[in-house]
């Protein structure tokens, strides 16, 4: 995942500055050339790297931070409120129009950037918000890019504007202001075309459209695995038809990352999102303070939070608590709390949420690609089980569990080993009734959801 290298790196250089009792400045510039060598591997721009070296050394060298009873853990601090103020200090939201004026957002980057299918995921974060969206499918020159508009929008329950590929995408444009209008939409997005690289027969027709339309927001959507390269594109953008925000695709791909921590500072534009997968649900807010929480191996609990709230069905939640504290707990309970963690970006997502263990999910005990494969070996196991056998699991003999364990393609060990670490979590449930939630109404049952699980 993005970071991982840089997020190792640093946390290295951290640890060292942890177990020194007092700080001499060579320790500071030590540990400082450490963190310029890792931030230049990860491909952040180099001017960047070294303003922001420079004021870490100017506050971590004063003299409340090498008197201060841990100085060590002072400069971390620092490190970690340089790189929030290096990403945008503050979260920046898209811009509306006040009250029920149309807004129109215009979608640029370069092709291959996951820009239409960017499209699709802000128009369902905003339906999720309470925004009557329309889409309008501007991108005229690539194969299949209206369809694949249309498939996603009809996913996301938006509507999408076409015209064919044979109309001018600044006409296209045009009627969607007037389509838009008349089915009292909020918010109109525009998906246009994109080149392989930057060129001007692509600036003029984005031109053309800003000239059509009156378009409100400006989004350039950047691929974050060209690292120093998006930077370019961004500053390109901008310079040639001007950009509001800009969302980072490709966040959860084997990427250095350094696109997030310099176009921020090269263009002065903020990050909107980050695209952290495929699914159209894989978009998050961009949040500078837990980006850096979780590059500094500090995890990012609240974004996990957030995520359970969205993902998980809390009445199911509920259900699965109640049963526990009766002690009903089944195998069809055991199915429904592994789908909750699907639904949450599956177990490395998580992992790489929490403390310690960096944006790559590495746990010290737990190799996440294995435990997701036990998962879905698990799954095969409870699917060929009975209705009645895992409402009851305590009719499962020795016959029973043979004829599971062929219709699941496992050793029969395999089903006996599950069928005994779930009596254990059934005994640990009972003894922990606030397990999966705690209090009445309260969101909760994070936790719980990793207990059990067949690592």
């Amino acid at each position: 995942m993005a970071f991982d290298s840089l997020s190792e790196k640093l946390q290295n250089v951290f640890k060292n500055l942890r177990s020194k009792g007092r700080l001499t400045e060579d320790d500071v510039k030590a540990a400082l050339k450490e963190v310029k060598m890792a931030l230049l591997e990860a491909d952040v721009n180099f001017r960047v790297v070294k303003q922001f070296v420079k004021d870490v050394q100017e506050r971590a060298i004063g003299q409340d931070v090498m008197n201060g009873l841990n100085p060590g853990q002072m400069v971390i601090k620092i490190v970690n409120e340089e790189m929030i103020k290096l990403m945008g200090s503050e979260t920046t939201e898209i811009a509306f129009r006040p009250g029920k004026e149309l807004t129109v957002i215009m979608m640029v980057g370069l092709q291959g950037a996951g820009k239409t299918t960017t499209t699709a995921k802000i128009a369902g974060k905003l339906k999720s918000k309470g925004k009557k969206t329309l889409l309008a499918a501007c991108d005229v020159y690539r194969p299949a890019a209206i369809e694949q508009l249309q498939i996603n929008g009809e996913k996301q329950g938006v509507e999408v504007f076409a015209m064919g590929d044979k109309v001018k995408p600044a006409d296209i444009a045009r009627a969607a202001v007037e389509h838009a209008k008349k089915q009292e939409c909020n918010v109109l997005i525009i998906d246009t075309a994109g080149r392989l690289h930057v060129d001007e027969e692509m600036m003029a027709e984005l031109v053309e459209i800003k000239e059509a339309v009156d378009v409100f927001q400006t989004i350039l959507v950047v691929d974050a695995m060209t690292g120093q390269d998006a930077v370019n594109v961004a500053g390109t953008f901008d310079e040639k038809i001007g950009i509001d925000g800009v969302v980072l695709t490709k966040l959860d791909g084997d990427t250095r990352g350094g696109a997030a921590l310099s176009i921020r500072a090269v263009t002065g534009k903020p990050i909107l999102y980050a695209g952290m997968g495929e699914k159209l649900s894989d978009l998050e807010q961009f949040y500078p303070d837990r980006m850096a929480s979780r590059i500094l191996g500090m995890g990012d609990v609240l974004s996990m939070i957030e995520k359970a709230q969205e993902n998980i069905d809390e009445e199911k939640a509920r259900e699965l608590e109640q049963k526990m504290r009766k002690n009903e707990f089944d195998f069809e309970m055991y199915l429904e709390s592994m789908s909750q963690m699907k639904k949450m970006g599956g177990l490395s997502s998580l992992m790489g949420m929490m403390p310690g263990m960096g944006l790559g999910g590495k746990m010290p005990d737990i190799d996440t690609d294995q435990a997701e494969k036990q998962m879905a070996r698990t799954e095969a196991i409870i699917y060929s089980m009975t209705l009645k056998e895992r409402r009851n699991p305590n009719i499962l003999n020795p016959s029973r569990k043979n004829r599971i364990a062929k219709g699941a393609g496992v050793d029969i060990a395999e089903v006996n080993r599950l069928v005994k670490q779930f009596e254990q979590t059934k005994k640990m449930m009972k003894q922990m009734p606030g397990l999966m939630g705690g209090k009445k109404g309260r969101r909760g049952g994070i936790g719980g959801m990793f207990k059990g699980f067949p690592f």
